[in-house]
């Protein structure tokens, strides 16, 4: 399915439904702001997302992430990296579409669990000159998204895929994470092919990485997504120096 943000959509007090935001305006003048940003929101089914020209507004601030999981991908003569969003990420998904690359890309954007995302258009950006505070906490997503692109890019600088997937799978965890009994759960359903993509890898590779790392008992595919134990790698990361020839590159 190739879903749009032509999609019906309906209204939404966003401060309601990120109370990370509504946690910038005083408590004296919060409860005012909830009432007034009111802004459409859109639901994404599970498929392939294009955000079409003329689908909506590109003004405004952008497109703020309220529940769901999305995947970015970007892929340069036949190798592809990937951005994992979910709820509080700020998207601008046109932004720079309409720039000539000097590189030949290839783009696109794919939603993995239904995702809603409140419309933060002109109607909502004119409310920022009441609660300037709402500029400085979604300044302050937009750099956090950043942050996490840079940590990925350090990681898949790392010689090893089994290396790379256990220190993506703590990056996620730090963010999705939940203790559970047996060792930190990261509730996601992510597949081979987008581990593949988050670690800059081969398919095949990633496959028997985990393999290996099942094999370490590190990390798991459970029920409700992955499973890590142990403590999180650290400085002088090593793992059976018997499979690292086999899973570098």
């Amino acid at each position: 399915m190739n879903a749009t943000l032509t999609t019906a959509h309906e209204l939404c007090r966003v401060l309601e439904e990120d109370p990370g935001l509504a946690e910038a305006i005083p408590e004296e003048r919060r409860g005012r702001a909830v009432a007034e940003c009111l802004v459409r929101q859109v639901t994404m089914p599970v498929g392939r997302w294009s955000a079409a020209p003329g689908a909506t507004s590109h003004s405004g601030v952008g497109l703020l992430v309220l529940d769901g999981l999305l995947v970015r991908r970007v892929g340069v003569d036949g190798r592809f990296g990937a951005e994992l969003l979910g709820e509080g990420d700020l998207l601008r998904p046109w932004e720079g579409e309409d720039e000539a690359p000097t590189l030949t890309l290839r783009t696109g954007w794919r939603v993995l669990q239904t995702a809603r995302l409140a419309v933060l258009d002109d109607a909502f950006t004119a409310h920022l000159a009441d609660y300037p505070e709402l500029a400085g906490r979604l300044v302050a997503r937009a750099i956090g998204r950043s942050r996490n692109a840079i940590v990925n890019m350090a990681i898949v600088h790392q010689a090893r895929v089994d290396v790379r997937l256990h220190m993506i799978f703590w990056h996620l965890a730090a963010r999705w994470g939940r203790v559970g009994s047996e060792g930190v759960i990261v509730p996601l359903a992510l597949t081979h092919a987008v581990l593949a993509e988050l670690a800059a890898a081969r398919r095949p590779t990633v496959t028997s990485a985990l393999t290996v790392l099942a094999k370490q008992d590190l990390v798991r595919p459970i029920e409700a997504g992955w499973l890590l134990t142990g403590d999180p790698p650290g400085n002088g990361y090593e793992l059976d120096a018997r499979v690292g020839a086999t899973l570098a590159g």
